[in-house]
C-alpha cells in the first residue's frame, strides 16, 4: 500500500516539475521575445497561470484516474486518459484566460499553447519511462534466459499483445523468438520487435532455425475447421501446440470474467467445431425460487446440472446420490462459491429404495426433479445385466412414482442415443426408461426426457483413459478404428437439459442437433498430437476389438425433417407414441420376474433375453456391425475425413 503512494506521489511530483518547466520556458520565450508585457506583469501573469494551470490539470487526471495506470504496462488507452485530461482540464484554463484581463491572465492562444506542450512533454516522459522500463526488463532477461522458446500464429492485436506481456514480464516462461501469419501485408514485417513469416512450408526451417519449442496460437476468432487444419500443420514440426485463448472465470455473481491465458488444447477444441451455445432466455428464471432435486447429483452430468441450477438462484437444492464421495465433492464446491445463500441439502440414499425416496419427497416436496441416476457403462451392464434393470429401469419407476405422489410439477430424465434401436442391454434399459416416463402423459407431472450423445470427460469416457495412456508412454487403445461417436462437453448437456425441462409437455422426448459425428481414432489421433508427440512413432494406437453390446455407431439424433422444431434452433421433439400404463407396467413385471428368477446367476442371458422382447428395437450388435458401414452416420464420418 505504501509502495503504491509512494509511486503516485512522485508521479504527481514529476507533472509538477514537468509543468514548472514548461511554464518556465515559456517566460523565458516572453522575455526574450519582448512582447507588450513588462517584466513584471509577465512574471506575475505566467505565475498565476502555473498555480491556476497546475489545479486544473491535476483536478482533470485525478478524476480520469491518470495516476491509477501503472506505466510500465501502459497501453494507447493510458496514453489516451492524458490528453483526454489534458483538454479537459485546458478547457476549464481557457475559460479563466477569458475571464481576467490580460495584465493577469495569459491570453487564449497561449494558454492552448502552453496545454499542448504540457500534455506532449508528459506523454514522452511516460513514453521515455516505458520504454527504459522494458529494455531493463529485458536486459534482466537475456541474462539468465533459459524460458521456452516459441513461436506466435497470429500477428494482430492480439498476438501483439501476448508477444509483448511475454518479453517484458521477467517472470515469464516463454521466449517469442517470431511471428507467423497468412497475410501479405505483415509478413516480412516486424511487431514489436520479432519478425513476421509467412504461414508456408519454409516455416519449418525457421522454427528450426529458432529453436521453436512451442507454437503459440493467438488467433480469436479461430473457428473448428481452422484449428484443426492448424493443428495438422504445427504437429509436423514436433513441437507442442497450445492455445492463447479466453478461459472464462466467474464473479462472486457467477458471471463470466474473460482472461486470456496460454494453456493446451481442452477436450471443448477436439471436437473441431464451434461449441453449441445454449441461448437461456426464460431458463433462468423457470428455476428461480424454486425447490429441485437431481438425483445421481454427484455424477457428471448430475453436477454440472447442480452447478447451473445453482446460479438460478432456487428455493433449495437437494442433491441425491448413492455415492457418498461425489455428493460431498460438489456439495463443497457449491458451498464454497455460494455459502449460506444458497439453500441446499445432500441426501445419501438409492433410487432403487422406495422408502429411502418416498422420505425424501416428503420431507422436500421439490417442484422440480431432474433423473440422472443411471448405470451407464455397457460392457460391465452387458456382464450385470440384472443390476441395468433393477438401477435403470425400476429406478426410474420408483422415482416417477414418488415425483406424482408428492405433486412434482416438472420431471425431467436424462436419456442416451443408445436407447436409439440399442445393441445391448444398458441402452435397451435406457429406451425403457423413457417408455416409464413417456407413457404417463394423464398426469399432472410434466414428464419428459432428454436423449444426448456421449458427453466428453464424463467418468468413464475414453478422454481421461487415453490422457493416462499417453501419459503412461502408450499405447493408445481403441475397440475398432471405425468406430464413430456423437460427442457433446458437460455444460452443453446441462445446459440442454435445463432448457428442455423449462419448455416440456408432457410426454416430449427432446433430442439435440449434435452436429458431425467424430471417429474414435481421429479423437485419439488428435490428442497425441496436442501432447507434442507423434501417432503411431512415439505413441502407438493399437485395435483390441469390440467389446460386449458394441456397435460401430450410434444411430442419428437429429432429422430434422421428421422431427418437430423448439424456439431453441439446437432442440428438437421425436415424433414417438407413447405406450399406455398398463403396457409399460406389464413389461416392467417381466422385467422384474426375470431379474427375480435370475437372483442367483452372476450374468443371465434369460434377463437380455427377456429385455429384448420388452424392447423391440433391441438387436445384437452383430446384426447391426455387419451393414454399418453402409449407413448414413458411417458415410457422413467417412465424407468428414
Amino acid at each position: 500500500m505504501l509502495l503504491k503512494y509512494k509511486r503516485k506521489f512522485l508521479l504527481v511530483l514529476i507533472d509538477l516539475l514537468i509543468i514548472l518547466s514548461v511554464f518556465l520556458f515559456a517566460f523565458l520565450l516572453e522575455a526574450i521575445s519582448e512582447g507588450g508585457m513588462s517584466a513584471a506583469d509577465a512574471l506575475r501573469a505566467y505565475a498565476l497561470n502555473f498555480g491556476v494551470a497546475a489545479a486544473f490539470v491535476f483536478l482533470a487526471r485525478l478524476i480520469f484516474g491518470v495516476y491509477s495506470n501503472v506505466w510500465k504496462y501502459a497501453n494507447a488507452s493510458a496514453y489516451l486518459d492524458v490528453v483526454v485530461s489534458d483538454v479537459s482540464g485546458g478547457f476549464g484554463l481557457l475559460v479563466v484566460a477569458y475571464l481576467l484581463p490580460r495584465r493577469f491572465f495569459l491570453g487564449g492562444w497561449q494558454t492552448v499553447a502552453l496545454v499542448a506542450m504540457l500534455c506532449c512533454v508528459t506523454l514522452t516522459s511516460r513514453f521515455v519511462y516505458q520504454w527504459i522500463q522494458k529494455q531493463h526488463s529485458a536486459e534482466r532477461a537475456d541474462a539468465t534466459d533459459n524460458r521456452t522458446v516459441a513461436a506466435i500464429v497470429g500477428a494482430g492485436r492480439v498476438g501483439a499483445l501476448l508477444a509483448d506481456e511475454l518479453l517484458y514480464y521477467k517472470r515469464s516462461r516463454y521466449r517469442p523468438v517470431f511471428f507467423v501469419d497468412n497475410n501479405d501485408y505483415k509478413v516480412g514485417s516486424r511487431i514489436s520487435g520479432l519478425p513476421v513469416y509467412g504461414n508456408d512450408e519454409d516455416i519449418f526451417d525457421r522454427i528450426t532455425e529458432h529453436g521453436v519449442q512451442e507454437i503459440l496460437i493467438a488467433i480469436p476468432t479461430l473457428t473448428g475447421d481452422e484449428a484443426e487444419d492448424l493443428l495438422d500443420f504445427y504437429s509436423r514440426s514436433g513441437c507442442k501446440v497450445k492455445l492463447y485463448a479466453a478461459s472464462q472465470f466467474e464473479d462472486a455473481s457467477g458471471n463470466p470474467v474473460g482472461k486470456r491465458v496460454i494453456r493446451d488444447f481442452k477436450i471443448e477444441d477436439l471436437l473441431f467445431r464451434d461449441s453449441i451455445k445454449l441461448t437461456e432466455g426464460e431458463t433462468s428464471g423457470f428455476y428461480e425460487g424454486k425447490t429441485v432435486l437431481v438425483t445421481g447429483g454427484g455424477g457428471s452430468i448430475g453436477s454440472e446440472l447442480c452447478r447451473q441450477i445453482a446460479k438460478c438462484s432456487p428455493k433449495r437444492l437437494i442433491i441425491f446420490d448413492i455415492y457418498e464421495n461425489n455428493a460431498y465433492e460438489i456439495e463443497q464446491e457449491l458451498i464454497r462459491k455460494y455459502g449460506p445463500s444458497l439453500g441446499l441439502s445432500v441426501e445419501i440414499g438409492s433410487v432403487r429404495d422406495r422408502a429411502r425416496l418416498n422420505a425424501v419427497f416428503n420431507h422436500y416436496r421439490p417442484d422440480i426433479v431432474f433423473h440422472a441416476a443411471a448405470h451407464k457403462h455397457v460392457p460391465l451392464m452387458e456382464h450385470s445385466n440384472a443390476e441395468a434393470i433393477k438401477n435403470n429401469c425400476l429406478g426410474t419407476y420408483n422415482t416417477a412414482d414418488m415425483a406424482e405422489k408428492y405433486g412434482v410439477k416438472n420431471f425431467t430424465l436424462i436419456s442416451t442415443d443408445k436407447a436409439v434401436n440399442p445393441t445391448n442391454v444398458m441402452g435397451a434399459s435406457k429406451r425403457m426408461c423413457e417408455m416409464i416416463v413417456q407413457c404417463r402423459t394423464d398426469s399432472k407431472t410434466v414428464f419428459s426426457a432428454v436423449r444426448f450423445g456421449n458427453v466428453l470427460g464424463s467418468n468413464g469416457s475414453v478422454i481421461p483413459l487415453f490422457k493416462h495412456q499417453i501419459a503412461n508412454g502408450g499405447p493408445i487403445t481403441i475397440t475398432d478404428k471405425r468406430i464413430i461417436r456423437y460427442f457433446m462437453t458437460i455444460p452443453e448437456a446441462s445446459g440442454l437439459v435445463m432448457q428442455a425441462g423449462a419448455m416440456a409437455k408432457s410426454g416430449d422426448l427432446f433430442v439435440l442437433d449434435m452436429g458431425k459425428p467424430i471417429r474414435i481414432y481421429d479423437l485419439a489421433h488428435n490428442m497425441i498430437k496436442l501432447s507434442g508427440l507423434r501417432p503411431d512413432i512415439d505413441i502407438e494406437i493399437i485395435e483390441t476389438g469390440l467389446r460386449p453390446g458394441e456397435k460401430l455407431y450410434e444411430e442419428l439424433l437429429i432429422k430434422t425433417e421428421e422431427l418437430d422444431k423448439t424456439d431453441n434452433d439446437l432442440i428438437f421433439i421425436e415424433h414417438d407414441k407413447p405406450l399406455s400404463r398398463a403396457e409399460v407396467d406389464e413389461k416392467l413385471e417381466r422385467l422384474k420376474a426375470v431379474v427375480e428368477l435370475a437372483k442367483d446367476n452372476i450374468a443371465d442371458p434369460e434377463i437380455t433375453r427377456v429385455m429384448k422382447e420388452v424392447v423391440p428395437t433391441f438387436f445384437s450388435p452383430e446384426e447391426v456391425n455387419r451393414t454399418a458401414e453402409k449407413t448414413e452416420e458411417m458415410q457422413r464420418a467417412m465424407a468428414a475425413d
